[in-house]
């Protein structure tokens, strides 16, 4: 399934650059047009913290979030929250990305998770969206 691109579908669009130790964030808020950045260490308890830092301000709508894999601890962390409509986007396509508009070639993981936002925002109809196969896998 492919994003929808209504600016309204989403409230927010969440770009991840995750590793094993800390993931940071970017986040951009379609309502008021607002950047928010932050880094939260990989632990399951931290990662608990930020979506319900998240559901307090967007309650639950809908919140788009790119990250770059298809699999792995931080996607099957994240899928269980129903508001969450998860992007796995291969890390090589973010990399070709920031190269194509990143002349000095400088990377951040910050610089990455904007970019993934970006990516959504501009290509989503060339990205899918993951879906889990049945209840039983989100659980």
């Amino acid at each position: 399934m492919n994003l929808n691109q209504s600016p309204t579908a989403y409230a927010a669009y969440i770009g991840i650059d995750w590793a094993d130790r800390k993931h940071d964030i970017a986040l951009y808020d379609c309502q008021n047009g607002t950047w928010e950045h932050c880094t939260i260490q990989s632990k399951p308890q931290s990662i608990a913290d930020w979506v319900n830092r998240l559901r307090k301000t967007y309650g639950g709508s809908k919140l788009l979030v790119g990250l770059e894999q298809k699999r792995g601890p931080l996607l099957y962390a994240l899928c269980q929250y129903e508001n969450l409509v998860l992007v796995p986007i291969n890390p090589r396509t973010v990399a070709n990305y920031r190269k194509a508009f990143q002349p000095s070639r400088a990377k951040s993981d910050l610089i990455e998770a904007k970019l993934i936002v970006e990516l959504m925002q501009k290509h989503g109809e060339k990205l899918d969206i993951w879906t889990a196969g049945c209840p039983k896998h989100r659980a």
